[in-house]
């Protein structure tokens, strides 16, 4: 096994957000399993990842009960669940302990936030020298308002932007069909 699937924070914290009705992939579930299925059937590792804020009161406070996977996910057994407190899977968490242990070399990236933790951890795992797949349409996001607080990114500018920004770089964009067929 040198491959490993990284299905980061489809957790119910999310749902509980105001901002889920405008979510870029309301069917994140579905295609998040179906990779799940794809690393399983392949032999690779699948690690699934929470965000935690602690003390904080919101849906991503430990306290709150919704920093767990969304229905429809599960963990089969040996497959690690880890639960992070920063941007990225890797700085609050054992993960790249876990990945140099079983000598996985490359990583399958989807989840929650598109620009957020899924980016920032395929930048960080690039820079770790992992080879990076980012199967953007896997990944789910939300309109971000400007700074000045007028107007907003749309998630398909912040998508293109993503891919944009990863591709060529410190990733391989690719598609749940295009990994289904190997």
């Amino acid at each position: 096994m040198t491959k490993a699937l990284l299905v980061i924070d489809v957790q119910e914290s999310f749902r509980r957000r105001e901002n889920w009705a405008r979510v870029s992939t309301p069917d994140i579930v579905a295609k998040s399993a179906t990779l799940v299925d794809i690393a399983r059937r392949a032999g690779d590792l699948v690690v699934w990842v929470l965000h935690s804020e602690p003390g904080t009161g919101n849906p991503f406070d430990p306290a709150s009960g919704h920093v767990r996977l969304m229905d429809g996910l599960e963990p089969a057994a040996g497959e690690p669940t880890l639960t992070k407190t920063s941007r990225n899977a890797f700085t609050t968490t054992n993960l790249q302990q876990i990945l140099t242990e079983q000598g996985i070399r490359e990583l399958v990236i989807c989840g929650i936030q598109t620009e957020q933790c899924c980016e920032t951890t395929a930048r960080v795992a690039a820079d770790l020298g992992f080879d990076v797949t980012y199967v953007t349409e896997a990944t789910a996001t939300f309109p971000i308002a400007h700074r000045s607080g007028v107007g907003e990114l749309g998630v398909e500018d912040i998508i293109e932007r993503t891919e944009y920004a990863l591709a060529g770089r410190f990733a391989t964009i690719s598609t749940i069909a295009e990994l289904a067929v190997g």
